[in-house]
């Protein structure tokens, strides 16, 4: 963003770039996790579950480099070191089970990482609305793609 594309924005450019740096750190944990996941899942229909895990995967990725954009559009630079992402997260890392097999506790973490997302973009697009358009437009974006992932995940839950 140019000087008047952020002189126009009506809040604290540094508490923004905080609360989007912090949703970066999440997205970077949520894509280990998903593809992680993916790497190790096992047992009934794991195919079906690897390959939603690996396409998640990559949207968390896509999160994390559509963040990054902003945070740099912002005049700010996003998390560089990988040991501080948990710490800069807004909610800690979610192990996945240690049985392989267990698909509902996959699923179950999934909805429960989404659920948090969910929470995090809606903040960020409460704050922004009328006072950053454009990262209310990106979050509003993420957003989506969250709920749609918690319903998928939800939806494999209940069968």
């Amino acid at each position: 963003m140019g000087k008047q594309a952020r002189a126009i924005v009506d809040l604290s450019l540094k508490e923004l770039v905080k609360d989007l740096n912090k949703a970066y750190c999440d997205e970077w944990l949520a894509f280990y996790l998903y593809w992680y996941m993916a790497q190790i899942v096992s047992g009934r229909a794991y195919e079906d579950i690897q390959e939603m895990l690996q396409k998640l995967a990559k949207d968390e990725l896509e999160h994390a480099g559509e963040l990054a954009d902003l945070i740099i559009k912002l005049g700010d630079v996003p998390v560089a070191n990988p040991m501080d992402l948990e710490k800069g997260a807004n909610a800690p890392y979610l192990m996945p089970p240690k049985n392989t097999a267990d698909i509902n506790r996959i699923i179950r973490i999934v909805a429960e990482a989404e659920a948090g997302a969910i929470e995090v973009y809606n903040k960020i697009a409460k704050k922004t609305l009328g006072k950053d358009n454009v990262t209310y437009q990106l979050v509003t974006h993420i957003l989506s793609e969250e709920v749609t992932h918690e319903e998928i995940f939800e939806n494999l839950l209940e069968r």
